[in-house]
């Protein structure tokens, strides 16, 4: 199958047996160019119906890259479903515009239950507001109608932390290249408090 340019897949749901198929590889490879793959509704003609899918895994080759196989959920009208939703952080934060912070996103995509009908594709953040030392929680961004969170509220989103300090370093002044080194020996025997008998 995969020497004639196709990939094995599999589609599976509550209202259906699992069921062997194949993709193209090239039309699939061109689709996951331009979707987020995880929260993409997809449809399939499958014996000319057509069904509306998630992916729900995508095995690769560990070297080559190239898709092996894919998983597909067949989706049913009214069943909500589970999907990661990735964030995007909107605006320049006051900390970083006017003190020079640095903005670190701490999250990158959020847990959801949603109908597929109305999934979102990403989660805007407005960070516009945050100033240094402060951060952005789960339970305070702004969520779409009809999706469900299912992540920790108390989960950091983003922070702006103060921008580092450069301490400049001592420099080491070099040695007195005139002075000359202390010579210290001990005495020989028959020596009086370091000096030599005369003869």
């Amino acid at each position: 199958m995969r020497r004639d340019g196709r990939v094995p897949a599999i589609i599976y749901g509550h209202a259906r047996e699992p069921m062997s198929l194949s993709v193209p590889e090239r039309e699939f490879a061109r689709l996951l160019e331009r979707i987020a793959a995880e929260n993409t509704v997809i449809e399939l003609s499958i014996d000319g119906t057509m069904s509306r899918t998630l992916i729900r895994e995508i095995q690769r080759h560990p070297v080559k890259r190239n898709v092996l196989h894919v998983d597909f959920q067949e989706l049913v009208a009214g069943e909500r479903v589970i999907v990661s939703i990735p964030i995007v952080l909107q605006g320049t934060p006051d900390g970083v515009r006017h003190s020079g912070g640095i903005l670190s996103q701490i999250t990158q995509e959020l847990e959801c239950r949603v109908d597929p009908l109305n999934m979102p594709s990403n989660i805007v953040v407005d960070v516009t507001a945050l100033t240094i030392g402060h951060s952005i929680h789960v339970s305070e961004i702004t969520i779409p109608e009809g999706v469900e969170v299912l992540d920790d509220p108390e989960s950091t989103i983003a922070i702006v932390a103060a921008p580092k300090e450069e301490v400049e370093a001592p420099v080491a002044e070099a040695p007195d290249a005139a002075a000359e080194p202390e010579l210290i020996r001990k005495p020989k025997e028959g020596d009086e408090e370091g000096e030599t008998e005369e003869k």
